[in-house]
């Protein structure tokens, strides 16, 4: 049972516990990777092991995997009771929980503040009305505006979660997605392309003909071009695809997944930004691109793919590490030494 801290977090998972509806692609056990049932006494167990290793300033105990404000209350207050100590103490800065957009109320709210909750995730998936009702979501795209309002105006901090490829979405009701993020600009976003999981609606609408799953090349175009636009927004990208489990991995049935989904979409992202650049360079030139260190692995691609990429377009380009922030590029013609 016991979880390790990570990136300041000690997740709690509580898979569809207080969810009121079961959604089309939904299974939480599978997504989480936990198959036993959650109680205030598994929950006090995992924090106790939790806090017994060394944890970084500024840790939060983090709700996730259910609806956690559509719990009934003595049992949402019985977890937050277990909570409690470790905030008293100092050893937790903070909860945050991740929730449904209609299970958000000023009396919630307030529950809530009291035991030290600061941010509230929303698993919006999409803002526009015919996918949300197609997927079984049982709230609609105004909810989601109202919630992230309220939880503003309760001086919450706002996540909020939306999915790509689902059944009925097309470029133009994911454009609406995207559009309704820029206008509530959320402190932070997930983004999860859409996995087929067995024994869920999902499968069974593939499996009939009724639905096919966006592939992985296509996610991974989709997801960078909103990366993109949310990293000019200001908007931080805290998850980008599921989180890879053993679990996960042995459910899927279609869709598109990848342990490593993020920097696929990073690397296609750098990719754009040298395509734009090329245009000042003559064909078959010689170029050396200059990247971050953390960056150099993502500029070469996946299987080298972005070399193959720009040759093909008739540039031969290397990639080096460079003194420069993540993110940069610098493009210039006949660089020498080491390089990828």
């Amino acid at each position: 049972m016991g979880r390790t801290v990570r990136a300041g977090i000690v997740p709690l998972f509580i898979p569809h516990m207080g969810c009121p509806h079961h959604c089309s692609f939904c299974d939480q056990k599978s997504i989480s990777g936990q198959q036993q049932q959650v109680t205030p006494e598994t929950v006090a167990e995992e924090l106790r092991q939790a806090f017994a290793h060394e944890h970084p300033p500024g840790t939060e105990i983090a709700f996730f995997g259910g609806s956690f404000t559509c719990l009934p209350e003595e049992l949402m207050c019985a977890f937050l009771e277990q909570a409690l100590p470790f905030l008293q103490s100092g050893q937790a800065a903070a909860l945050r929980c991740s929730t449904r957009p209609d299970g958000i109320t000023p009396q919630k709210l307030q529950l809530l503040k009291k035991y030290g909750m600061k941010t509230v995730e929303l698993g919006a998936q999409s803002l526009d009305e015919t996918v949300l009702l197609r997927n079984r979501r049982g709230h609609t795209p105004q909810d989601v505006f109202s919630a992230v309002k309220m939880l503003r105006e309760n001086g919450f901090r706002v996540g909020l979660q939306i999915m790509t490829g689902l059944p009925g979405d097309t470029p133009e009701t994911l454009g609406k997605t995207v559009q309704g993020v820029l206008e509530m600009h959320p402190d932070v976003l997930r983004i999860y392309p859409t996995v087929v999981l067995r024994k869920t609606m999902l499968e069974r609408w593939m499996l009939d003909g009724s639905f096919q799953p966006m592939g992985l090349d296509e996610a991974v175009e989709v997801c960078a071009d909103i990366l993109e636009r949310m990293e000019q927004a200001g908007i931080p990208v805290i998850r980008l695809g599921l989180h890879a489990s053993e679990t996960l991995e042995s459910q899927m049935v279609g869709g598109a997944y990848h342990p490593a989904f993020r920097e696929l979409c990073e690397s296609r992202m750098i990719c754009r930004k040298v395509d734009r650049q090329l245009a000042a360079f003559s064909m078959g030139s010689s170029l050396l691109l200059r990247v971050s260190l953390r960056d150099v692995s993502r500029a070469v691609g996946q299987k080298r793919s972005n070399i193959a990429h720009w040759q093909q377009m008739g540039y031969q380009v290397r990639v080096r590490a460079a003194d420069v922030q993540p993110g940069s590029l610098l493009l210039t013609e006949n660089g020498t030494g080491a390089d990828q």
